[in-house]
């Protein structure tokens, strides 16, 4: 129990002084339980807690590239139409070309006439710029989403 640092559990019973003992020299939880469902919901509980939390998306907008602007000191900027949903600036983003995903990462800057904003909702152009990419082509289309984590359980 010691060098898997596990938690001894009895059911029923109690661990006599010597083995009590050995157990707080050593750090070892011992936990009793007279009721059987609360030692599972407890076992329960804690194996939860170690699972790693599921990641899911949810996509939130759709947006077309209608042109393609090089400026020199900002980089490339794709001219967009938001066809549906809500783009957010701090959203994830995906860039799609003939339904193959060639890109998946963050969106650099938003802008709106030239003015930074937070969002653009569908059926307004935007300027859109995504992280460490700029091989944009017009009719491109950029899926946005968001992921939340969401705990898992048994």
């Amino acid at each position: 129990a010691q060098a898997s640092k596990a938690v001894i559990i009895g059911f029923n019973t109690r661990a006599d002084a010597g083995a009590r003992k050995a157990a707080e020299s050593a750090g070892v939880d011992i936990r009793y339980y007279n009721i059987i469902y609360d030692a599972v919901d407890e076992v329960k509980a804690a194996l939860s807690g170690m699972l790693a939390p599921e990641k899911r998306e949810e996509i939130t907008g759709l947006v077309e590239i209608r042109q393609v602007f090089r400026a020199t000191r900002i980089g490339t900027i794709a001219g967009c139409y938001v066809l549906e949903g809500i783009v957010k600036r701090s959203s994830r983003a995906r860039l799609l070309r003939n339904h193959i995903v060639l890109w998946d990462g963050e969106i650099e800057s938003l802008k709106r006439f030239k003015e930074d904003v937070r969002e653009v909702r569908g059926g307004f152009e935007c300027g859109l710029s995504l992280k460490n990419f700029n091989a944009y082509v017009e009719g491109d289309q950029v899926e946005v989403y968001d992921v939340t984590e969401v705990a898992r359980t048994l």
